[in-house]
């Protein structure tokens, strides 16, 4: 089980086991992945789907729909670590990374 010091590569080695545990590894290539992650994020489009954008902010205060999203969010998560996983790209590397590029193509604005 995940506690607060979980990091990104023991999510990786868990799902590494996981999926290996199961023989899912054949499967998980990019193009099946991506297809997974975009119907995970799907199931989680499908919670927001129809509600106004304040029932969206306090959607999570109900405990079972904070537990439809809580789930759907942790499957993308898992997708895209297997993603990562699959690919070789380290997840920590690749969001820094990412940031740098964005802090230069979306600047604060100055006082």
């Amino acid at each position: 089980m995940a506690d607060a010091t979980t990091t990104v590569a023991d999510l990786r080695q868990n799902m590494r086991r996981f999926a290996a545990a199961r023989g899912w590894d054949p499967f998980h290539t990019p193009k099946n992945l991506t297809l997974c992650l975009a119907s995970e994020v799907g199931e989680l489009c499908e919670i927001f789907r129809w509600l106004t954008p304040d029932e969206s902010v306090s959607a999570s205060v109900e405990p079972i729909q904070r537990e439809r999203i809580a789930d759907e969010l942790a499957d993308v998560l898992n997708v895209l670590v297997l993603m990562a996983e699959h690919t070789g790209i380290d997840l920590s590397e690749a969001v820094a990374a990412k940031m740098t590029k964005n802090a230069i193509k979306y600047p604060a604005p100055t006082p």
